[in-house]
């Protein structure tokens, strides 16, 4: 199978999920550490992904491969998958404390191994354990703390490790630290469970992330900003693909924060705040793409492309693309209702943005409170936005226009899943669409 993919509105037929584990329960002893907006239900947040799953499947047909699941069966099967999957798990420990009962854990690891069930490795990969040892006098007097090192709580956002174009899977350099183990685990996922080459692992300094990248048939869009630095665009300009443009669309600082002192954070990835609903159809934030600035690169081969002389904005040029541009307000923006999964041209898996309204309301009061003087404003606008959206009785994607537009909407209700900061396309790795 060759992993390409040229366009978001294609018929999505494979994808890649990650069902969150004990790794959440870690995160949500810290929200903010763990970047998630939130604190919410982790039980509940299981029990929505199993319902994404299901109507991935069920309603829609798409082949859904589990990141855990697919591992683990692999590597019950192919001897070499699980000597890796275990060499992995063994580079991943770290131990401090007493000598003596260093070595006698090490012994006792290797020893243990056959006894041990697959999960054991992959559950070592994903909490990242530090072990320290302290002996004291008598027999088998031994303290042992175990503490966590940045677990990989944020892996159920499959989208943002990797990124599928129309020439291969491009690897990302996570920007944040507490992210950036995760492609240590999806790497291996890609070469040694789906036997898939990259075009492409993003090298450091670069950072990038997946929610940045967005296919649109002819051109392909990749967002700049907090998340994605300006060398991993360069490294990207290198590379040979198809696509015969692509736009560096520039994260806009929210206008309603103030400049010298901005929270990237509500638009952190250019799927927060657009996205693709068909092939003549897009959805945005017109506060926010108005400000996208837009550098545009045109492909002549070989992995050279030359920067157009005329810059522009997301706005205008997705229009001069022929787009038709539904507008959502800020607080839709920032309930995720843009942050849909496209199914198929015209048919979008869309989170009922309604439903997340209050938890963000609620969450900026709540940081105004602490910070007046920079969410003020923008907590003045989403309560006026939800007055408005209330008298209206259009929160995205209940809303005329999308009607107006042809849009044939699955609207899914996933209100602790998104309080990890991300809904429907944050959580899905797109594999094939065709």
């Amino acid at each position: 199978m060759n992993a390409r993919i040229r366009a978001e509105w294609n018929s999505l037929k494979k994808v890649v999920i990650h069902r969150p584990g004990m790794e959440m329960f870690f995160g949500l002893m810290s929200p903010y550490s763990s970047l998630y907006e939130r604190a919410f239900s982790r039980s509940g947040a299981r029990r929505e992904h199993e319902i994404l799953e299901t109507i991935l499947k069920t309603e829609f047909g798409v082949d859904v491969i589990r990141l855990k699941q697919a591992i683990l069966h692999t590597a019950s099967r192919v001897p070499i998958v699980k000597r890796e999957l275990i060499n992995l798990a063994r580079e991943t420990m770290e131990y401090t404390g007493d000598a003596g009962a260093i070595a006698k854990a090490k012994e006792e690891f290797e020893e243990n191994i056959k006894y041990l069930d697959l999960a054991h490795f992959f559950n070592i990969l994903i909490i990242n354990p530090s072990l320290n040892f302290v002996v004291q006098k008598g027999t088998r007097n031994v303290q042992l703390n175990i503490t966590k090192r940045q677990p990989l709580a944020n892996l159920y956002f499959m989208r943002d490790q990797q990124f599928v174009t129309d020439s291969g899977i491009v690897l990302c350099r996570l920007a944040k630290p507490a992210r950036r183990r995760e492609t240590i685990v999806t790497k291996f996922f890609w070469e040694q469970v789906m036997g898939l080459s990259l075009l492409h692992e993003i090298d450091e300094p670069g950072t990038i992330e997946g929610g940045e990248f967005i296919p649109m048939g002819k051109f392909a869009l990749i967002g700049q900003g907090d998340r994605t630095n300006r060398d991993a665009i360069e490294q990207l300009l290198k590379l040979e693909f198809e696509f015969s443009e692509l736009a560096v669309v520039h994260q806009p600082m929210h206008p309603l924060i103030p400049s010298d002192k901005p929270d990237p954070m509500i638009n952190m990835h250019l799927d927060t705040y657009f996205n693709v609903a068909s092939s003549r159809v897009v959805v945005g934030c017109e506060m926010l793409i108005k400000n996208a600035r837009v550098e545009i690169f045109h492909n002549e081969g070989m992995g050279t492309f030359k920067k157009d002389p005329n810059e522009t904005n997301l706005y205008d040029y997705i229009k001069s693309k022929g787009f038709e541009i539904i507008n959502i307000t800020t607080l839709e923006q920032m309930s995720y209702a843009s942050n849909f999964l496209c199914i198929k041209d015209g048919n979008i898996l869309a989170v009922e943005s309604e439903r997340n309204v209050k938890n963000v309301i609620d969450n900026v009061k709540r940081i105004a409170r602490d910070d007046p003087k920079r969410y003020e404003k923008l907590l003045d606008h989403i309560q006026a936005d939800y007055e408005f959206l209330k008298n209206e009785g259009q929160f995205f994607p209940h809303k005329k226009d999308v009607y107006k537009m042809g849009l044939d909407v699955y609207p899914i209700n996933i209100p602790n899943l998104t309080g990890g900061y991300g809904a429907a396309h944050c959580m899905t790795c797109a594999l094939e669409r065709g």
